[in-house]
């Protein structure tokens, strides 16, 4: 498979990272977009938000389970903000589903 997300998760591509358990794998962004800018990937392979199935959702939930972890591990005891990109309209630039965990600092309420 040739998706960059699923080299940095098999340590194939390095990456700054900041979480990882049994299905979830978190990583700096190389472009961040506020002070705290993570990605939060499942370790299975799950094209896009279109992709969640009954059977593949658990690794989701596993995400959201974190989220929390992550957050309060970057000190983001005062909010922070998940966002999923998905398909081309959407900006989803990685084939591999991924949430943004964005903190640090007041963010705007403009989400254009």
């Amino acid at each position: 498979m040739d998706c960059i997300f699923c080299k940095i998760i098999a340590g194939d591509i390095p990456s700054t990272k900041v979480y990882e358990d049994g299905k979830v794998f978190a990583f700096r962004d190389i472009n961040p977009q506020a002070p705290v800018h993570v990605l939060v990937v499942p370790k299975e392979h799950i094209p896009s938000a279109d992709f969640i199935t009954a059977e593949n959702s658990g690794n989701i939930s596993a995400v959201f389970e974190a989220v929390p972890k992550i957050a309060a591990a970057e000190g983001l005891t005062n909010g922070y903000r998940v966002i999923n990109n998905c398909g081309e309209d959407g900006c989803q630039s990685v084939k591999h589903i991924h949430f943004h965990l964005l903190g640090g600092k007041k963010l705007s309420e403009k989400m254009d």
